[in-house]
C-alpha cells in the first residue's frame, strides 16, 4: 500500500526506521511532528522496492476555512534524493489518493536542498510550479534562507575558531559575567520559555504561537531528542530556547529573551551550550533556522552569521507545487500573501 496505514504497527515501524536512517530525513518529516501540528491531519506515502522503502513523504493536510478544499504540505520533504526528479514524480503519484480524499487544491513541498537553476527547470518541465530563485517571502511557508553550521567530526576548540571574532568575544564575556546555562524538560521551565517568548514577540512585533503548541512539542519528543535551555544570571532568567535533534541535525527551533541584562550576552552562552549538545550527539549540522532579511544591519542576521561565518547562508530551492485546482491555487498564492503583509504592517504600528 502506498499510503501508510497508521493502524498497522509493522508498517509504521518500517516507515519510522526508514526515516531514522535516511540521509535525507528532516525533523518536520517525522511522524512525531504530526503530534506538534495537531490542527493539521498527518498522512504519509512511500515507495518500496525489494521490500525496502526507497522514498517517503510525510504530508500535513490543512482544510481551508469556509471552503471544501485543503492544502497538502510536505514540510522539508520528500525523503529521497530531490535531484532524482523521476523518483519524486513517482512519490507524488502515490499521493494522488490523498489528494482525492481530502479534495486538495495543491501538494506543496520545500526540500532542504541548495538552489540550482537546472534542477528548478527540471521540475518546471515536469509539470510542477516552483517559487523560483527570488520569490516574495510572504508567499512561502518556510524561509528560503537558513543559517546552518557544519559540526561534523570537529572538536569544540576547532569549531569555536570558525565563529566570528565578535561571536567568540560575546561567548567569553557571558562566561566572565557568570551567566549560567542549564537544560530541562520540566514544564515550569517551558512556562519560563513561554513568558520570555511573549516578551520577544511583543518587542520584535512578530506573531506568536499559543502555549499548547510548545506543550505538544515537549510531549512529542523524548529527552534524547528535545531540551529546553535556559540562560540565567543570579536569579534572573534572561533567555530560553528549544533545541531538537533528529537524524544527523540539531535544530534551534525557537528562542526568546528578556529585556533585562542584554549586555551580558546570554543568547551567545545558550547557543554555545546547545551546539555542544549537538557535538555530543554526533550531529553533522546545527541549524539556526530561517533568515528572511539578508541585511548586515539586521540583528538576527548578524547573530546567526556570526556563528556561520565560514558556511554563510544556505539558499534553498524553495517551494515546488503539484497543482490540482488552478483557480483555488491562484487565490492561495496571491490573496493570502497580501493578507500577511497587512497583518505585519499592523503589528509594526502597535
Amino acid at each position: 500500500m502506498p499510503v501508510l496505514d497508521k493502524e498497522n504497527s509493522t508498517q509504521v515501524q518500517k516507515y519510522k526506521e526508514f526515516l531514522n536512517t535516511s540521509e535525507y530525513t528532516r525533523l518536520t518529516q517525522s511522524l512525531e511532528w504530526g503530534k506538534v501540528k495537531e490542527n493539521w491531519i498527518q498522512e504519509a506515502v512511500y515507495i518500496e522496492e525489494d521490500d525496502k522503502i526507497i522514498a517517503a513523504m510525510t504530508v500535513l493536510i490543512e482544510k481551508i476555512p469556509h471552503m471544501k478544499y485543503s492544502l497538502m504540505y510536505a514540510s522539508r520533504g520528500p525523503i529521497c534524493d530531490i535531484k532524482d526528479v523521476e523518483l519524486v514524480k513517482r512519490l507524488v503519484k502515490e499521493a494522488e489518493p490523498l489528494a482525492k480524499k481530502y479534495n486538495a487544491f495543491c501538494l506543496k513541498f520545500d526540500p532542504q536542498v541548495i538552489y540550482n537553476d537546472e534542477l528548478n527547470k527540471q521540475f518546471l518541465k515536469n509539470g510542477f510550479k516552483t517559487s523560483g530563485k527570488s520569490p516574495d517571502h510572504d508567499k512561502l511557508i518556510q524561509p528560503l534562507y537558513e543559517a546552518v553550521l557544519d559540526i561534523d567530526n570537529i572538536t569544540e576548540e576547532e569549531l569555536i575558531k570558525k565563529f566570528s571574532e565578535k561571536t567568540r568575544y560575546n561567548i567569553r564575556l557571558s562566561k566572565r559575567k557568570n551567566v549560567e546555562v542549564y537544560y530541562s524538560r520540566d514544564e515550569e521551565d517551558l512556562k519560563t520559555f513561554y513568558e520570555l517568548y511573549e516578551i520577544t514577540c511583543k518587542r520584535d512585533r512578530i506573531g506568536k504561537r499559543n502555549y499548547d503548541y510548545f506543550k505538544n512539542m515537549l510531549n512529542a519528543f523524548d529527552e534524547e531528542h528535545l531540551r529546553i535551555y535556559i540562560a540565567k544570571h543570579e536569579n534572573d532568567k534572561l533567555s530560553a530556547a528549544i533545541a531538537v535533534t533528529y537524524g544527523t541535525e540539531m535544530f534551534y527551533l525557537y528562542g526568546a529573551s528578556s529585556n533585562e541584562k542584554r549586555n551580558l550576552m546570554p543568547n551567545y552562552a545558550m547557543q554555545w551550550e546547545m551546539i555542544r549538545w549537538g557535538l555530543e550527539k554526533n550531529c553533522k549540522t546545527y541549524n539556526f533556522g530561517g533568515i528572511i532579511h539578508l541585511d548586515k544591519d539586521n540583528g538576527l542576521y548578524k547573530f546567526k552569521t556570526g556563528f556561520c561565518r565560514e558556511e554563510g547562508i544556505k539558499h534553498y530551492l524553495g517551494e515546488i507545487d503539484k497543482v490540482y485546482n488552478r483557480f483555488i491555487y491562484f487565490g492561495f498564492n496571491n490573496i493570502l500573501p497580501y493578507i500577511k503583509k497587512i497583518k505585519r504592517a499592523l503589528r509594526k504600528r502597535h
